[in-house]
């Protein structure tokens, strides 16, 4: 199947019969109608004529009488219209036509010999012979219809069907590129069309001819010859559609299809422009150079309205004939006219040379035309042909707007005619043109803005003084101005424009009070510039960076702003606001579109640069303003900002007076005029060019920079200075010298004087010959030429030498008008900047009116379509205020969201009706907070936008941090958050921020929510008797359950995590934020540390009148999130120590410092913090170990009783760091061991204190001789606390006795009691230690003995007295070998005899007390058992040493009134068969060892044997008889005793060796068994 061809695609048409029969069949058709027509079958050879009829107008004067209306095409030329004499009359040229179809006159010729019909009959003759034709000659096959189509004498009938064939053979084809001599055939056909007259008739069927016409210029232009036609005939083409236009005669269908039609073929001609350039191009010639000479050989003038009915137009170069400017009326040629003059024309043409096909010169031509029709002030120019001509060349700029920049005959059109009339019509009150001057001039800024630089800033200053509406912005309830801060309330004044500021309301250009659909098309103007992509940038680069030009983009910005606010609608439309908004998204839209593209800097104007000129800009504007305040005071301003060099250059000083626009014109010249100024004002005089110019003309230039000051000396002073400078260089031809020039000068001010003062009545003025005769002789002697002075005189009197803005408004827009074109060569182009390297630059000058009203918009609206605008918006402006790191602007951008999101209050809501809703295992938190919330959707919008914001853009925010932090607090104290680091994450060691208890908690089931009134009612009479607060309605339950989807849709995890990722830097924005929140409590400090202020408890009066109760400091959770986060931050790596420790540490200690107004759980966490802290920057100084220790040692101890848990995992998490250092510094402190000693009682944190204890006391460094003896004290204290285990084993033996008794696994006390076993144990393990402390101690060795060892022996003797069985055991398991260690004796002292005074006896003596025994009354007996051993054991192994000393005797003596006390303590069996058998031993020993033996073996110890035995004879009076019976020589000792010294030491080491805990319990468990 074949494919068939795509609809869009245009359709040749082609002729489905022959095209030979097709044109016979229209020869026939047109022959046909012309041989019927019945006017001319009844009419009388003198009729035909001239001789006769009523109904004739001639063609000439365009003139109509009678009933014979007749109609020329507007604008044609009547051609052979000139008339001569024959037989005495006037007649016409073609008087040999003496019959007229079908009627015979004079001469009998019949009506095929009218040259009319002729022409058609030798056409068909000469087709009979074509084959194809398309090769038959194109002027040949035109010739007879284009007859038709000139002859005035046809009608329009016959005429339209003449239209109709011509326009078939072009749409069917037998016309085309390649016909015979087409372009011959093109301008003829042009000429007869835009030539057309016949005959009136009917006036809609008059219409149907020009309607043909028009109808076939379009083909004729747009088709294949189009291109051939030349520039006479298109201009003929165009004058003709134009005519039509304007010819307000005819009807209005006519004159819109005459406009539809011009706006086609502009579009075609225009089209041309761009293909001739493309041409020239390819043949390397420049357009605009060739198609000089032939600029002014075309003229087009079209008729309008029929204003010019009596004149003819100037003859064309190309024709005989003359171009009749009437108005269209229908005409009947004089008879014949139409003739064989006719045919002679068609032949001279066809003799005539190829025509250059059409170019510039016509293409300018119809410009400069349609340009004119713009005039406002010709009168002849109707509303309608303005808006008719608006319309093309709006077409014209639509296609080829940036060629005709290119060609200067055509841009200079457009810089001067077309802006000027435009810009006065952009000031009319009329709608119509208003719109359509709005429309063009976009277009042409749209298109040509390249070569407009100033033209456009004009148009600019003017709409925006227009639209910029001079009122506050209302306040509205519920909005905070905070909103809208940014916004200009008025546009940017002080600025220079092409006119100045104090011009424009002379000028019409201050708006004034324009109606409100005027503003709003206005409006729309604008918006349609800016949404060009880099229409804003090209404002920003061209004008905002010039010194001399106004701020235009942040202007156009500003009012844009203001008028998107919903209040502008009450003084323009209601559409105004959404197309501001609309134009500034659109801005913002282009910025971030261009954020990722790749910057291009070829050809454009360096940022650097820019930013220097954007600076020097407004330092010049500052200057200027101090100049006209105070001149001295500027120049000194100007100086030190190095615009000027110095205060005493002229040269630089008037260069700035000459270069800047911005000063008081009369205070210039008052300045200038100053005798102390005469060197700046020479300098100032040098830099104007007065070569070429009379004197008027120069004194014009020069007075146009200043205004002459009112005391004569002064102008006198200028005049001089000026005629010197009009004399210096060439010497002017028309003056002689200066002289001659300061009197002329005068003379002329004067006469400007007297010609324009509106006091003087017009006879009382100056004539020339008053001014000629003033100036007799003067000019050297001789006087002025007369042409001279008349041209001086002639100018003045017509154009007053005055400042602009003292002009009028008669004249004050063209003289402002000229200025502009003058300041046009000095501005140079406008640059294109289709770059994003001017983006950031632009968008931070420019972002606080967007942001604001964004944020005013956001909450004024209620359509979601602008909810997602603005929602888009604030998204895009903070992605380029991130992408070029603007950090203010993204600051305010959370700032307002923040606002709007409600969250981010200073004042924290209130939290004491928070109610926790429980259901099976789901709890929600009703808040005041969350409910408010819930229901405020456009609160919920912007939080989910402001978190939108801030994500991935964190490392920019600085100030925004304060708002996103108030949200966070706000939050989490309303449980609707929880904190950001999970333990694993934060390092920190230590519960959840607890949070306020809920005033009620409520447990609901899965039940219907229909509830019914009685019960909703009863509930809350319930709650309101037990003065809690009513349950929450399933309502306030909804809009929490709305809150927290809201929060969780932030996705506040994902900004945490990016946090956890910014660098030090960039982070201490957020602590700084953090700790902001914490004010400064300390007042009498000034370092500004951030510390926590507490709140004073205020609590409600309680009801009933009673007196409320005192408390202490309120608990605010979210002093603890803002702790726990910051400490969490700094904490996080070394760098971010390093940068934000010291303010941290700062606030931790300050807080502990103030402990007393601070509550309890910040105080706890504050020392886990600054514990934490300690341990990541240990080695800084901003912390320091002993003052830390100490600052939370010294509080008050309850407090630290309740914090103890925090300490203790503080105090651990520094001791078990990797830092040898600072355990070292630790643990030396004194005050570690008071915390420690204070924690121990604590249940919560006594097992990691004593954790910490073993930690030290396994690692040798660590205790040393500055800790050791707190070391022992406080292990000492945990065997202490063991004590409790004696309860349990009191509470045992009794269930024992009931067969009850409970596994000792079962034990409750169990870690207590361990812990004091292990601690005895543990100090036990230190006795090795206690040489080597003793070697590196400084001490003598009887103080360093007693200094390390005491500690150890009393705490062991002190535990053997502990009520636990188990912790008594293995105090007496390590005192033992403790005692007998070899390392506690020493030859050199002895002060290690002190273990019996100060170690052993103490021990037994406080096992005898009554108290100690009732502790444990069944295991205490067997402890006085094992210290009766102990001490014997220890007396015999150290008695070869003890022998030697003097003390020996009263040792031994203590030591029988020991066993003495022992003996008869009334315990029972148990002491009273121990002590006697460890008596027994000894003296056996002693004896054996020749200690204790009778006096009369030795003297030496008979006091010994004396007083030994005396004292045994009060306890045990027998032993002496069962050891020694009568003998006086002590008998055999047994194997004990027969044991040498030497095994008794030796027996001594094994038993030193220190049982192990396990033996220990074990020993308790088989002494309990041994008591059952």
């Amino acid at each position: 199947m074949e494919e068939l061809p795509a609809l869009s695609a245009p359709q040749k048409i082609s002729v489905a019969i022959s095209p030979i029969a097709l044109v016979t069949t229209e020869c026939i058709s047109v022959t046909s109608a012309m041989r019927k027509n019945a006017r001319w079958a009844q009419s009388s050879v003198s009729v035909i004529l001239g001789g006769g009829g009523g109904n004739i107008v001639s063609g000439g004067s365009g003139s109509a009488t009678g009933s014979g209306l007749s109609t020329p095409v507007p604008g044609s030329p009547v051609r052979g219209l000139q008339r001569r004499k024959l037989g005495g009359e006037e007649v016409g040229l073609d008087i040999g036509l003496t019959s007229r179809w079908g009627l015979r006159g004079k001469r009998g010729k019949s009506i095929q010999d009218n040259p009319l019909m002729a022409a058609f009959a030798k056409l068909r003759s000469d087709l009979q012979d074509c084959k194809d034709i398309r090769r038959f000659d194109t002027p040949s096959l035109l010739h007879p219809f284009l007859q038709v189509i000139r002859s005035s004498s046809t009608s329009g009938p016959i005429t339209s069907l003449a239209l109709i064939a011509v326009t078939k053979f072009f749409a069917y084809g037998l016309i085309n590129r390649d016909s015979p001599r087409l372009s011959l055939a093109m301008q003829l056909l042009s000429s007869a069309i835009t030539h057309c007259r016949f005959e009136a008739s009917d006036s809609a069927q008059d219409e149907v001819v020009l309607l043909r016409i028009l109808k076939l210029m379009e083909m004729m232009i747009s088709g294949p010859g189009g291109e051939l036609l030349g520039d006479e005939s298109v201009c003929e083409m165009m004058e003709t559609g134009l005519s039509m236009c304007c010819q307000m005669r005819l009807s209005e269908m006519l004159r819109r299809s005459a406009e539809m039609s011009m706006v086609f073929m502009c579009q075609v001609v225009f089209e041309r422009l761009k293909h001739l350039e493309i041409e020239a191009d390819v043949l390397g010639s420049d357009l605009e150079a060739n198609s000089k000479d032939e600029m002014e050989s075309v003229k087009m003038e079209p008729s309008v309205n029929g204003d010019a009915s009596s004149q003819a137009s100037e003859p064309r170069s190309s024709q005989s004939s003359e171009k009749s400017r009437d108005a269209p009326t229908p005409s009947i040629a004089p008879a014949g006219a139409t003739g064989g003059d006719q045919v002679a024309v068609t032949e001279v043409a066809e003799e005539e040379q190829e025509v250059k096909p059409y170019s510039l010169p016509s293409i300018r031509e119809l410009l400069r035309v349609l340009v004119e029709l713009l005039d406002p002030h010709n009168k002849a120019h109707t509303d309608t042909m303005r808006v008719m001509a608006m319309r093309i060349i709006d077409v014209a700029f639509e296609v080829a707007g940036p060629s005709i920049a290119k060609h200067p005959s055509l841009a200079n059109l457009a810089k001067d005619d077309l802006c000027r009339y435009l810009f006065q019509l952009v000031r009319s009150d009329t709608m119509t043109i208003l719109q359509e001057s709005l429309r063009v001039t976009g277009t042409l800024l749209a298109t040509t803005r390249g070569v407009l630089k100033l033209q456009q800033e004009l148009f600019l200053s003017y709409v925006i003084a227009c639209l910029h509406p001079k009122i506050d912005i209302p306040r509205e309830p519920g909005i905070d101005p905070m909103l809208y801060e940014g916004v200009c309330q008025a546009p940017s004044s002080g600025r220079s424009t092409p006119v100045p500021v104090k011009e424009r309301q002379k000028l019409g250009m201050e708006g004034g009070s324009r109606r409100p659909d005027a503003r709003e098309a206005m409006v729309e103007s604008v918006g349609a510039l800016a949404r060009i992509p880099s229409f804003m940038v090209e404002l920003y680069v061209n004008y905002d960076c010039e010194v001399d030009r106004s701020d235009l983009c942040e202007d156009v910005v500003g009012f844009l702003s203001r008028n998107a606010f919903p209040d502008s609608a009450t003084w323009s439309t209601t559409n105004v606001p959404p197309l501001c908004l609309d134009a500034l998204l659109g801005y913002i839209g282009f910025i971030s579109e261009r954020l990722n593209n790749e910057p291009v800097t070829e050809g454009y104007p360096n940022p650097e640069e820019l930013r220097k000129q954007r600076a020097r800009k407004q330092i010049i504007i500052n200057g200027a303003n101090k100049f006209n305040e105070d001149p001295k005071k500027g120049i000194q301003y100007l100086v030190a900002e190095n615009i000027i060099d110095r205060a005493d250059n002229p040269d630089s000083i008037a260069r700035f007076l000459k270069g800047t626009s911005r000063i008081n014109k009369k205070l210039l010249g008052e300045y200038l005029s100053k005798k102390s100024n005469m060197d700046i004002l020479t300098v100032f005089m040098e830099m104007f060019d007065f070569s070429g110019k009379r004197v008027d003309e120069a004194l014009r230039v020069m007075l146009e920079t200043f205004r002459l000051p009112g005391e004569s000396a002064l102008i006198e002073r200028i005049v001089t200075v000026f005629s010197e400078k009009y004399c210096s260089g060439v010497k002017p031809d028309d003056v002689e010298d200066k002289d001659a020039v300061f009197v002329l000068s005068y003379a002329i001010i004067m006469l400007n004087t007297d010609q324009h003062n509106p006091n003087l009545k017009s006879q009382a003025r100056m004539k020339y010959e008053d001014f000629a005769r003033n100036l007799r002789g003067v000019n050297g002697g001789k006087n002025f030429e007369p042409a001279y002075l008349q041209a001086i005189f002639d100018t003045i009197k017509n154009n007053e030498i005055i400042l602009p803005e003292e002009h009028d408004n008669k004249h004050a827009f063209d003289y402002a008008w000229r200025e502009l074109l003058l300041k046009t060569m000095s501005a140079g182009d406008l640059v294109i900047c289709d770059t994003n390297i001017y983006d950031a630059d632009m968008f931070a000058a420019t972002w606080k009116p967007i942001i604001a009203t964004l944020s005013y918009v956001f909450l004024s609206a209620t359509d979601d379509a602008v909810f997602s605008r603005v929602i888009a918006g604030f998204d895009q402006c903070a992605r380029i205020a991130a992408k070029y790191g603007l950090t203010e602007a993204l600051d305010h951008i959370v700032r307002c969201l923040s606002t709007i999101s409600t969250l981010s209050t200073e004042t924290p809501p209130s939290t004491a009706l928070n109610t926790e809703i429980q259901v099976n295992s789901n709890s929600v938190m009703v808040s005041e907070l969350a409910v408010k919330f819930g229901r405020d959707f456009k609160a919920q919008l912007a939080t989910v936008v402001l978190f939108r914001v801030v994500t991935s853009n964190e490392k920019v925010l600085r100030e925004g941090w304060k708002q996103i932090v108030r949200i966070w607090l706000n939050l989490f104290v309303n449980s609707l958050i929880p904190p950001f680091f999970s333990q694993p994450e934060s390092g920190l060691d230590i519960p959840s921020i607890p949070l306020q208890t809920p005033s009620v908690v409520i447990e609901r089931n899965q039940t219907s929510k229909e509830a019914g009134l009685f019960s909703a009612l009863s509930s809350y009479l319930s709650s309101y008797a037990s003065d809690e607060p009513p349950e929450p309605s399933d309502e306030e339950l909804d809009s929490t359950l709305c809150t927290v989807d809201c929060i969780n849709a932030c996705y506040l995890g994902d900004i945490f995590a990016n946090i956890m990722q910014l660098d030090a830097t960039n982070l201490g924005s957020l602590v700084t934020a953090l700790l902001s929140q914490l004010p400064n409590f300390d007042e009498d400090e000034d370092d500004g540390t951030n510390i926590v202020i507490i709140k004073p408890d205020y609590p409600p009066q309680p009801p009933n009148g009673s007196n409320p109760v005192k408390k202490g400091p309120v608990y605010d959770p979210a002093v603890v999130y803002v702790l726990e986060l910051a400490t969490c931050l700094v904490l996080r790596d070394e760098e971010t120590v390093a940068e934000h420790g010291k303010i941290l540490a700062e606030t931790l200690t300050s807080i502990v410092r103030n402990a007393g107004l601070t509550h309890q759980i910040v105080v706890s966490r504050v020392i886990y913090y600054l514990f934490s802290h300690l341990q990541a920057s240990h080695d800084r100084s901003f912390l320091n170990v002993p003052v830390l220790l100490h600052s939370i040692a010294a509080l008050d101890k309850g407090l630290l009783a309740k914090s103890a848990s925090s300490v203790v995992k503080g105090l651990s998490k520094c001791v078990k760091s990797a830092s040898s250092s600072l355990k070292t510094e630790m643990v030396n402190s004194p005050d570690f061991w008071v915390l420690l000693r204070i924690l121990l009682p604590n249940a919560d944190a006594s097992a990691e204190a004593f954790s910490i204890m073993e930690l030290i006391t396994s690692e040798p460094p660590y205790v040393t001789s500055d800790n050791y003896v707190p070391v022992v004290s406080l292990l000492n204290d945990f065997a202490s606390a063991g004590s409790v285990g004696s309860i349990f084993e009191q509470k045992q033996d009794k269930l024992t006795k009931r067969g009850k008794a409970k596994k000792i696994v079962d034990r409750p006390d169990a870690e207590i009691v361990a812990r004091g076993s292990k601690a005895v144990l543990m100090v036990y393990q230190l006795t090795p230690r206690v040489p080597n402390l003793i070697k590196q101690s400084h001490l003598e060795k009887k103080e360093a003995w007693t200094t390390y060892w005491s500690p150890i022996l009393e705490s062991l003797s002190t535990q053997c007295i502990n009520p636990c069985r188990e912790i008594r055991n293995q105090a007496f398991s390590s005192l033992q070998p403790s005692l007998l260690s070899p390392d506690l004796t020493s030859d050199d002292h002895h002060e290690w005899t002190a273990i019996f005074g100060d170690v052993l006896f103490p021990l037994i003596n406080r096992l005898l007390k009554p108290e100690v025994f009732q502790s444990d009354p069944r295991g205490m007996s067997d402890t006085r058992v094992q210290a009766a051993t102990l001490l014997c054991k220890v007396f015999l192994h150290y008695l070869v040493m003890l022998s030697e000393w003097d003390g020996m005797l009263d040792l031994w003596l203590k030591i029988l009134d020991i066993m003495d006390r022992l003996m008869n303590s009334g315990q029972g069996d148990h002491l009273e068969e121990a002590v006697p058998e460890s008596l027994k031993n000894i003296l056996l020993v002693m004896a054996s060892g020749k200690y204790l033996v009778p006096p009369e073996e030795d003297e030496k110890n008979a006091e010994l044997w004396k007083l030994t035995w005396k004292r045994l004879e009060r306890f045990l009076p027998d032993l002496h008889e069962e050891l020694f019976r009568a003998s006086s020589q002590p008998p055999e000792l047994d194997d004990a005793a027969t044991k040498t010294d030497e095994k008794k030491a030796e027996e001594g080491r094994e038993q030193a060796k220190p049982p192990s805990s396990e033996e220990a319990k074990t020993a308790a468990a088989a002494t309990l068994e041994d008591i059952d």
